[in-house]
């Protein structure tokens, strides 16, 4: 599988953005998919994950009510809306999956647990 992202860019804080990632391989459909960010100076962090068959979604605390992940398997595309955006969001933000299976709050964290990432897209929130 193959991922790549898009729809990154600059927006002021209280602004909307929304992330895409496409994805290749007829059996996309089959895998879990998550974001993970990257801030200047800080390690990968988790952002929001969803189960292959969109059955369960997970979100961190800190995006929790503002995003919304998402998933289109006829388009082999993820998802992510961004809301409400904050400084604090800007980072590069990463899609990544791994083959479809158990998936529990504690796996879609797990930066480890992914196979396939895609090679970012930053977003910048000015306040």
């Amino acid at each position: 599988v193959q991922l790549q992202a898009s729809g990154g860019g600059l927006v002021q804080a209280g602004g909307s953005l929304r992330l895409s990632c496409a994805a290749s391989g007829r059996t996309f459909s089959r895998y879990d998919t998550a974001w993970f960010r990257q801030a200047p100076g800080k390690e990968r962090e988790f952002v929001a994950g969803i189960m292959w068959s969109g059955g369960s979604t997970y979100y961190a605390d800190s995006v929790k009510d503002r995003f919304t992940i998402s998933k289109d398997n006829t388009l082999n595309t993820v998802y992510l809306q961004m809301n409400s955006l904050k400084p604090e969001d800007t980072a590069v933000y990463y899609c990544a999956a791994r083959w479809g299976g158990y998936y529990s709050e504690a796996l879609a964290r797990a930066v480890n647990e992914y196979n396939y990432w895609g090679q970012g897209t930053e977003v910048t929130v000015s306040s």
